[in-house]
């Protein structure tokens, strides 16, 4: 593709040779000509002078480039773009394997595809155009909206509604029973039954391995433009906004809910019946323990304001020079006591 073809795409504005032509995206440290890279992170303006790629996303305020560049207030944004462009994706499957297990009462919209060894239950509705890979799994009842993208050994449980154009990577699993038991006088455990539902909405992305679970009661609801990483744990009766990011291995306890635009860093978690207010982070390795309030990014265990977590941090550096200078003090203070006894005693 000319490079003059990759701006207009991008709505980016060249400054060089449009005519040079451009085959991928790479790495600013690994690009050769022909390559178009990107600088959105600061730290990396050092090697900004030493590429060898043909061309160079970046903003307004970056110079010293040795290529043609590529001007725009959103370079990540553009790269991810750019990505798409120059890598398209593999068509997708058609057709209805005579190897899928269909029950006769499912109804499947038009162009459905469906994959080698996919068990459809009784009453399942899926919207046109899905798409479902080999070996998923989708139980009793589910309905699955239209556009939507369902990757091998995926299971959508019974009751499971998942709106348009969600997509499911390989071995999701949406509505497992929640994590409920109650204690018999003898110590051992009654199951609850999980008998409420699941619904993901639109434009949402699960990622391998994750689980979202299905309450006793009520549902469990992930809203519109929600992305999930891979090994995410979602459990029963939990309520996540619009355009959260949940990073891989962080975990929400039932019954908590997370406002649109929170972002969860990976291996975070957050504990049962809790609140974290619109547009809050929540570092890597953090552990919410009560409500958070909105815009707020917090981190630590138990979590807390990121300012505060700093200074807590340099003074836990500080302990042994502190301990140090408390044992110092100690001893002059017990030398002026000692001094003080001594006429007293004469």
């Amino acid at each position: 593709m000319k490079l003059q073809a990759l701006a207009d795409r991008l709505n980016c504005r060249l400054e060089g040779d449009g005519s040079v032509e451009i085959s991928r995206v790479a790495r600013i440290e690994d690009a050769v000509p022909g390559d178009v890279t990107f600088l959105a992170n600061p730290k990396y303006l050092s090697k900004l002078p030493i590429t060898r790629a043909s061309a160079v996303i970046a903003d307004e305020a970056i110079a010293g480039a040795p290529c043609a560049i590529l001007r725009t207030a959103d370079p990540y944004l553009a790269f991810a773009e750019a990505v798409a462009i120059l890598n398209p994706a593999e068509p997708l499957p058609s057709g209805i394997s005579p190897l899928a297990a269909i029950d006769p009462t499912a109804e499947l919209g038009d162009r459905v595809a469906v994959g080698a060894f996919v068990s459809i239950g009784p009453r399942v509705r899926v919207g046109a155009g899905t798409v479902i890979f080999p070996h998923v799994t989708i139980g009793a009842g589910a309905a699955i909206g239209s556009g939507c993208v369902i990757h091998a050994n995926a299971s959508v449980r019974e009751g499971v509604v998942l709106g348009d154009r969600v997509v499911l990577q390989d071995a999701a699993v949406i509505g497992s029973d929640g994590f409920g038991f109650a204690r018999r006088r003898d110590g051992s455990h009654q199951k609850i039954p999980q008998v409420g539902r699941v619904v993901i909405e639109v434009d949402v992305e699960i990622g391998a391995h994750t689980a979202v679970d299905r309450p006793a009661l009520g549902e469990t609801r992930i809203a519109s433009g929600t992305k999930i990483d891979n090994l995410v744990q979602v459990a029963h009766g939990v309520r996540i906004g619009r355009n959260a990011l949940l990073a891989a291995q962080s975990g929400i306890a039932g019954s908590s809910e997370l406002g649109d635009a929170v972002v969860l860093a990976g291996q975070s978690g957050v504990t049962g019946h809790v609140r974290v207010g619109r547009g809050s982070t929540i570092g890597a390795k953090s552990v919410v323990t009560k409500d958070i309030e909105p815009g707020q990014h917090v981190t630590g265990i138990p979590a807390v304001d990121l300012d505060q977590w700093r200074e807590m941090i340099v003074l836990l550096r500080r302990l042994p020079e502190l301990r140090q200078r408390i044992r110092e003090l100690e001893t002059r203070l017990a030398a002026v006591e000692d001094a003080r006894v001594r006429p007293q005693q004469k």
